[in-house]
């Protein structure tokens, strides 16, 4: 149940309202929006009278919701819904780059690459501190020596910056050092690390996992969102292919256009591990800004054939400096904001 509060609705009003919502065991969600304050009911709301919801005052009109996920459900929210890191917005007509190497191998490694895409206008420094692999015999990362070199990147570059948590630990060590905080595909649904993502007050970049259905990821969203965390960035990041002799994954563009008409949450794209080959990168980053994604997360490497993960899907410098040249003549194409430290600095100039 959705419930759309009158413009000139008092705060005693919202407060009675709030009280007989509760008096049904059922628990209010307020979402204050810039025009519009809705009111998003969770529990068993088919013992709620909408009859006698919407004779309250103050109250405008009232929806069923017959999706599960009531939270991120557009319903719930009908001005654009745009997430906060430091100075930058993610969200609404507005498109934004993250990139760095797969794994955080050393500090002098990641400042060389941070650097590098820094220059070519990327605003998100990306880099793996944990790395979940298939193999336990495969290099599972640097732990909080990473995410030291990670810090050390973003004072001496300034970009934002994004690693991976891969259990409560390492959220715990994630919220430490970094802006954002990545959950993996194969964490998608682990249920206890997405409660405890919905009490910390950063944002989270979800990925899809590699066989989720729309309706599993949102509803994994959701998590985060019941506990009062509502800075989720969604991420396709490709799903499980079964002809992998040519791409490691299926990049779903389709999810694109679709989530737009379920969810107002960020979506942005993640072709380096959706195709699995630099050659694919970056026609599929360019097909995400044309399809409507609000940004992309690709892997960068200098020395791809040193990467100790993923080297054959990252992007070497030029080419990425190449892509992000590409992106920002469609975006002027499509007139979305492009956003890039280069164009902020000839606004300024």
């Amino acid at each position: 149940m959705i419930i759309h509060m009158e413009k000139s609705h008092t705060e005693n009003q919202l407060h009675r309202l709030k009280e007989k919502i509760e008096s049904h065991d059922c628990k209010p969600h307020v979402i204050f929006g810039e025009t519009l304050v809705t009111i998003s009911v969770i529990g068993e709301v088919s013992k709620i009278s909408l009859r006698e919801i919407e004779s309250l005052d103050g109250v405008a009109f009232v929806t069923r919701v017959s999706k599960p996920f009531k939270l991120c459900s557009i319903e719930t929210q009908r001005d654009d819904h745009k997430v906060r890191v430091g100075d930058l917005e993610i969200g609404g007509n507005s498109f934004v780059t993250m990139a760095g190497p797969c794994s955080i191998e050393s500090e002098e490694q990641t400042l060389r690459i941070a650097h590098a895409v820094k220059k070519a206008g990327a605003k998100i420094l990306r880099g793996g501190a944990f790395k979940p692999r298939s193999s336990p015999y495969s290099f599972q990362g640097l732990g909080e020596e990473g995410l030291k070199i990670m810090k050390l990147a973003q004072e001496e570059t300034g970009l934002l910056t994004v690693s991976e948590a891969m259990d409560l630990h390492g959220l715990e060590l994630c919220y430490k050092y970094v802006d954002i905080i990545q959950i993996g595909a194969r964490n998608m649904q682990n249920f206890s690390l997405l409660k405890e993502l919905g009490k910390i007050d950063k944002p989270i970049v979800l990925k899809r996992g590699m066989s989720a259905t729309i309706e599993e990821w949102l509803m994994s969203a959701e998590y985060i969102l019941s506990g009062g965390n509502d800075k989720v960035i969604l991420c396709e990041r490709g799903i499980r292919a079964f002809d992998n002799q040519y791409a490691r994954n299926v990049l779903d563009l389709n999810v694109i256009p679709i989530l737009k008409k379920l969810t107002y949450l960020p979506l942005i794209v993640d072709p380096s591990h959706g195709t699995g080959y630099r050659h694919m990168v970056s026609p599929l980053s360019r097909a995400s800004i044309a399809a409507g994604a609000q940004g992309i997360i690709v892997e960068v490497h200098d020395r791809p054939e040193e990467a100790l993960s993923d080297g054959p899907q990252a992007l070497l410098p030029e080419e990425f400096s190449g892509l992000m040249k590409d992106l920002r003549k469609i975006s002027e194409a499509l007139d979305i904001r492009f956003i890039s430290d280069d164009v902020e600095k000839k606004k300024v100039a």
